[in-house]
C-alpha cells in the first residue's frame, strides 16, 4: 500500500504558496507609492490594504534572506522592535512581548539564511504587517521611505506562515 506522503506534501506546498502569495501582496501593498510627495505622507494615512492577522494561538512565520543582506534584515528587525515599543496601543506591547525570532545557524541549501518569527501567543486581531507597524510608529515620509528602502533591499522571501492548533505533550 502506497503512503500518501508525496501527495500530502504537494497539497501542503500548494496551500502554503497560495497563503504566502496573499501575505506577500499584503506586505507589498504597504510600501510607499513611487512619486509620492514628501509632504503628503507627513500625516499618517490608513493603510490601503487589509491588516495581516493570525487567528491561532501560535504562528511560525519564516523568511529566507540572502547571506549578504542579513545585517540589513537585522536592522529592520531592530527598527520593528523600536516601533512596537513606541506604539501606544496595548496590543502592540502584547505583540512585542510575544514576538521571538530564531536565526538559523546554518544556511539553507540555496545559501540563504532562515529567520523564523515565533509569535506565541498570537494577539488575535492585531496587525502583524511589518510595514504597517513601522508606519504607525513613524508617520513622517522620510522615516517611512528610509525603512522601506532598507526592508525592500533585504529582499525578504516569505517561505511559510504556519498556524493552527497545537498539541501540548506535557499534559
Amino acid at each position: 500500500m502506497r503512503r500518501p506522503s508525496g501527495f500530502l506534501v504537494a497539497c501542503v506546498t500548494m496551500v502554503l504558496s497560495l497563503c504566502l502569495t496573499a501575505s506577500g501582496r499584503t506586505q507589498a501593498a504597504a510600501q510607499p507609492q513611487a512619486g509620492a510627495q514628501p509632504g503628503a505622507a507627513a500625516q499618517p494615512a490608513a493603510p490601503a490594504d487589509p491588516p495581516l492577522t493570525f487567528d491561532s494561538d501560535v504562528v511560525l512565520w519564516g523568511f529566507s534572506i540572502a547571506p549578504d543582506k542579513t545585517a540589513d534584515y537585522e536592522k529592520v528587525l531592530e527598527k520593528l522592535k523600536t516601533a512596537l515599543k513606541m506604539i501606544k496601543r496595548p496590543e502592540a506591547a502584547q505583540q512585542l512581548a510575544a514576538w521571538k525570532i530564531i536565526k538559523n545557524s546554518k544556511p539553507q541549501t540555496d545559501g540563504t539564511i532562515l529567520y523564523v518569527h515565533v509569535l506565541n501567543p498570537v494577539v488575535k486581531g492585531a496587525d502583524y504587517s511589518i510595514m504597517h507597524l513601522y508606519y504607525e510608529a513613524f508617520p513622517e515620509y522620510k522615516d517611512r521611505k528610509e525603512f522601506y528602502d532598507l526592508y525592500a533591499g533585504t529582499k525578504p522571501n516569505a517561505l511559510f506562515a504556519i498556524q493552527g492548533p497545537t498539541t501540548d505533550f506535557s499534559k
